[in-house]
């Protein structure tokens, strides 16, 4: 059943007129703090300028990797593992401590205290803002422009490996892929407080080999990022039309486009200039990412260290809303990575995370070279459009206390 909270044109989900947005970003290569970030970044601008959204770029300077950061501190986990077995064992228990407080405390969110000593580009956020100057309340819609390198830590058949073995049945979480960065070099340090040459060496060959896979990912060329992230983009100029055609009355809504992949560096500079001035009373925020997918999700909970589950109350809204939509989400998933959506939580917002899967509890052809716009769900993208803009008309008729 339809929701009366949509417009009734339907021009804004034309199915090949989303299709025409994905495939003009995702011909852009966009690799994060790159000249070709900031062209997609200003493409962003211009769409949403074109569908009446007065935009303007925030640019800052970030480091825009993980690899750097991380492959260092597996590099240094894993000297410090030999270190340790060569008799140095003070320096293994040191080095590796530090190498594990640096990968640690380099996943989102809070203070990045490795990269802050690395290189830094340019890169930019898009921020555009419509509805009434004077509102009391805002909509925050994120999704991120720039897109990601592969590496073989991605490889597709690594998932339906695990479906064989029958690990996707049993989780409803994704793997922690960054835990072994953090558990390497810790390893590394007990083993060498400890004496025990097993725990040493077992960390050095943790250390070393995520040290590998940060190389092979940094080396390769960035993918076409068609379904992440050229569809949340999409969805975000989509709205922007719909909300043209049909203003919303009491909220602001701000379309945020943001440079991601680096992990989520962007929507942490959203923050620090921002979040002051948006009261956690009065905001919600919804991250837009990789939904061109077969099935929509929302997801319950994220984080790359520790698990933060998304506030009951609006998981009930946005699960209501896709119900009278008559859009099926893929149930009960949480993700062991982090997209925008964990920024706004650490924040303490009323939140949430829109996003899609395959079968396998995967988004489709994440960060992989076949990322094309050829692959992507447009069926799927139509329907983030329809719930994105159904949860704005809803708040903008009733806020979460009388949902």
């Amino acid at each position: 059943m339809a929701s009366p909270d949509l417009t009734d044109s339907a021009s804004h989900l034309d199915r090949d007129w989303l299709s025409s947005l994905v495939s003009e970003l995702a011909s852009m290569e966009r690799e994060t703090g790159s000249p070709g970030e900031l062209e997609a970044a200003a493409w962003v601008a211009e769409k949403f300028e074109a569908e009446g959204a007065p935009a303007e770029l925030e640019l800052e300077r970030l480091h825009n990797t993980y690899w750097w950061p991380l492959g260092l501190a597996g590099a240094a986990g894993a000297i410090a593992g030999i270190a340790a077995l060569r008799g140095h064992r003070a320096v293994g228990a040191l080095t590796g401590a530090a190498a594990a407080y640096a990968a640690a405390t380099d996943m989102p969110p809070g203070r990045r205290r490795l990269r802050e000593l690395l290189p830094k580009r340019e890169t930019a956020n898009v921020l555009a803002s419509v509805g009434p100057d004077d509102a009391e309340r805002t909509v925050v819609l994120v999704a991120h422009h720039d897109a990601a390198h592969p590496g073989l830590v991605f490889h597709p058949a690594i998932p339906e490996l695990a479906d064989r073995a029958g690990f996707i049945e049993r989780s409803n979480t994704s793997p922690p892929l960054m835990w072994p960065i953090i558990a390497g070099p810790a390893a590394v340090a007990a083993g060498s407080l400890a004496g025990s040459r097993t725990l040493i060496r077992a960390g050095a060959v943790v250390s070393a080999g995520f040290a590998a896979a940060m190389a092979d990912i940094g080396m390769r060329p960035v993918v076409p990022g068609a379904n992440d992230n050229a569809t949340g983009v999409a969805v975000l100029i989509a709205v922007a039309r719909a909300l043209a055609e049909r203003p919303a009355e009491s909220t602001r809504v701000m379309l945020v486009s943001t440079s991601e992949e680096g992990l989520c560096e962007g929507m942490e500079a959203f923050g620090q200039r921002h979040f002051g001035e948006l009261p956690a009373s009065s905001t919600f925020i919804l991250s837009i990412d990789t939904v061109g997918s077969p099935h929509l999700c929302v997801l319950r909970g994220e984080g790359m260290r520790t698990m933060r589950e998304y506030p009951q109350r609006s998981l009930t809204l946005l699960d209501g809303l896709a119900a009278e939509l008559g859009i099926d989400l893929f149930p009960d998933l949480r993700l062991r990575n982090a997209t925008d959506g964990s920024i706004a939580l650490a924040g303490g917002y009323e939140c949430a995370s829109l996003a899609s899967v395959t079968a396998l509890k995967q988004p489709a052809n994440y960060h992989w070279p076949t990322d094309i716009p050829e692959r992507v769900d447009y069926g799927s993208v139509a329907d983030a459009v329809r719930l994105t803009e159904s949860l704005v008309r809803r708040l903008d008729k009733r806020w979460l206390d009388s949902v």
